[in-house]
């Protein structure tokens, strides 16, 4: 063949073909049966449509509709037919953008009448109407001209935005699914038909057009699209579940914290919920003890002139806290800045007094307070603030103890997961991104060590941890592990992280006095297993639904008396309680027992032991667990050697069994 290319694949076959042949003639060729299931087919991991030409050498894969990388086209077709259908109802409505985001897609309208969820159902009929005439979806390359005129000539305004958003340099692709068409990127499956019908609409939305509060407000509609009706029941359900764990409500419902406008994206924590918080943060403190951690506190508030050489004041500024002095009457005009993170302050303390190759590894850990911009329509409860606590370290060490202190951090990290329960966790590898600091040869020995260490990682876990890499998702300042775990309902939380850093030791000259006697700079690797202490416990309240095991209770007992006869038992049965380090209350008020039941359930309480005239006299009480309508008596000793004993920590009880 005069015009050929060479085409890798999956089995590590070699084959050539004309450059010209399509996708979908390259998959026709290998089978028939490949052809009628083919969705989209790639090129070096980069999806195409089935309509385009081979057009280079590289390894190929067809990719079939049950290929996990069709949900995104599943999701990026369902969104084109959510137009059409929109557009179908209420001639004169304008389209804008609809991507694909997690779990589904969304597209934003401009409509003088917004929509409501009680357009669904008229809108989804419509969409399984489109889908069901199986129209192919077809491409074209306009000239910006053409593009322009025709949208122009149907009223859509915000695509002519779109159209000089786009780089001259950059072909402008218009995608039909027969009659209707729109501006967009692609890729996109062969024909609507392949969608199929496990796609719902969700809710709505209002959203200012580019994001920005000056421009129109539209209506975005949010969905969701799966392969199959059984993923989409099972998202549903999964839906479902979330809510009742929702850690809003339960924060609410177990009086942890709360927040108000005057304070947006920072947490008002109750004495329970930052009982909660100190447990997390003692537990931590023990883990790091144990490593040979040394817990630090960097100030909140530092001059922009360090954060102008950590780089973090032109790379970050956008999302920095500016501080200045209040009063008029000042002759300090300096600017301050609220930290976003605690590395340079670690960088300063590091190089306070002389260090030697014999000192490192050195391991500073601070429960440092951070703030951070997020626009208000991000905030999320727990989950997504302004003000947050970092369990944050930095490591400061030579090249050669690099590998052993990640696979030491990593240890720390899943040892600290299953503390609290969670045993799936995957570990990613972020390589360079386009824009960083630092040489190649510096990326491609730190991404050498990191792969090994993931390699590692994996075969240590018998492949249990599962490991991938992230192309171009590192910092710009080096290489990163992700730890990601899955929760109770199967959704998965991007919480630890480990980084390696050329930029600050250099920045800011730190260095060790070598063998040699030479200075030399120092390894910095930047570490964090909870990441957010506020979003872990989010995560953790969540994954729990509230139910937390004895040790990690914001309050772990209640004493709840049935008739006043029993006050002064149930003051002596919390006494001894508290003696034996268990987090117990007195509930003596005048009220039903099953009232009280109830009420401390729905707090969460994990053990109320109840006590009446009875019980007092012999000594015992009624033990109730969360959960269950059983209960049991038991004397007071035996009750609270069983509580005491339940109540131990894992890492304590790793200690013991020594």
């Amino acid at each position: 063949m005069l015009n050929s290319v060479s085409l890798t694949f999956p089995d590590g076959s070699v084959r050539e073909y004309d450059a010209a042949m399509s996708g979908a003639g390259l998959a026709e060729s290998i089978s028939k049966s490949l052809a009628k299931k083919a969705v989209a087919y790639s090129i070096d991991g980069v999806v195409r449509d089935l309509s385009d030409p081979l057009g280079k050498s590289g390894k190929v894969e067809i990719v079939t509709r049950d290929d996990p990388r069709a949900l995104e086209l599943i999701r990026h077709d369902t969104a084109h037919v959510l137009a059409e259908a929109v557009q179908e109802l209420w001639p004169g409505t304008q389209v804008t953008i609809g991507p694909v985001i997690e779990n589904g897609f969304y597209y934003d309208f401009a409509r003088n009448e917004p929509f409501t969820p009680d357009d669904f159902p008229v809108i989804e009929k419509k969409m399984r109407d489109i889908i069901a005439r199986n129209k192919p979806f077809t491409k074209e390359v306009w000239s910006r001209d053409k593009a322009k005129k025709v949208f122009a000539d149907k009223g859509e305004r915000y695509k002519l935005e779109l159209i000089d958003a786009i780089p001259e340099d950059q072909d402008l692709k218009i995608y039909a699914q027969g009659d209707w068409f729109d501006l967009c990127r692609g890729p996109h499956m062969a024909s609507t038909g392949q969608i199929g019908n496990a796609f719902k609409l969700m809710k709505v939305a209002g959203a200012y057009w580019r994001g920005d509060s000056n421009n129109p407000m539209l209506t975005r509609i949010y969905g969701t699209a799966w392969a199959d009706q059984a993923q989409l029941d099972a998202y549903q359900t999964m839906l479902e579940e979330a809510e009742k764990r929702d850690h809003r409500k339960l924060g609410r419902e177990m009086d942890l914290f709360h927040f108000q406008e005057e304070g947006p994206g920072v947490v008002f924590w109750h004495a329970k919920g930052w009982k909660m918080f100190q447990n997390l943060v003692n537990y931590m403190r023990r883990r790091l003890d144990e490593q040979g951690y040394q817990e630090v506190n960097a100030p909140q508030v530092l001059d922009k002139s360090l954060w102008e050489t950590s780089g973090h004041w032109g790379w970050y500024r956008d999302a920095m806290f500016k501080v200045t002095v209040a009063g008029d009457d000042t002759d300090d005009d300096r600017v301050f800045a609220l930290k976003p993170m605690n590395c340079p302050g670690h960088v300063q303390i590091f190089k306070h007094g002389l260090k030697s190759y014999r000192d490192l590894p050195v391991k500073l850990a601070e429960f440092g307070n951070v703030h951070r911009y997020e626009p208000s329509g991000a905030l999320h409860g727990l989950m997504r603030v302004r003000g947050f606590t970092q369990d944050d370290a930095h490591i400061f060490c030579t090249e050669e103890q690099l590998a052993s202190e990640c696979l030491r951090i990593n240890d720390l990290i899943l040892s600290t997961y299953a503390d609290f329960g969670f045993d799936e966790i995957s570990v990613k590898l972020s390589t360079r991104p386009d824009k960083r600091v630092g040489t190649d040869e510096a990326w491609d020995h730190a991404e050498a060590i990191m792969g090994s260490v993931l390699e590692t990682i994996r075969t240590r876990s018998g492949n249990r941890i599962k490991t991938s890499i992230n192309p171009g998702e590192g910092a710009f300042y080096g290489p990163k592990f992700e730890y990601v775990l899955k929760d109770a309902i199967g959704r998965e939380w991007q919480c630890g992280t480990t980084q390696v850093d050329f930029n600050l030791p250099e920045r800011f000259g730190a260095f060790y006095i070598g063998s040699d006697s030479e200075k030399k700079q120092p390894v910095m690797v930047h570490r964090a297993i909870c990441g957010s202490m506020e979003r872990f416990l989010g995560i953790l309240i969540e994954n729990y639904s509230g139910h937390f095991p004895l040790w990690f209770a914001p309050l772990q007992v209640v004493v709840a008396t049935i008739t006043s006869d029993a006050d002064d038992y149930a003051a002596e049965v919390v006494a001894k309680l508290k003696a034996a380090g268990l987090l117990a209350e007195a509930d003596l008020r005048n009220e039903k027992i099953n009232y009280k039941v109830r009420e401390h359930s729905l707090a969460k309480v994990p053990v109320i032991l109840v006590c009446g005239k009875r019980e007092a006299e012999e000594q015992t009480v009624n033990m109730r667990r969360l959960g269950s309508r059983d209960q049991e008596s038991l004397g007071l000793a035996q009750a609270i050697a069983q509580l005491t004993e339940e109540a131990v920590t894992p890492d304590r009880r790793r200690k013991r069994a020594a």
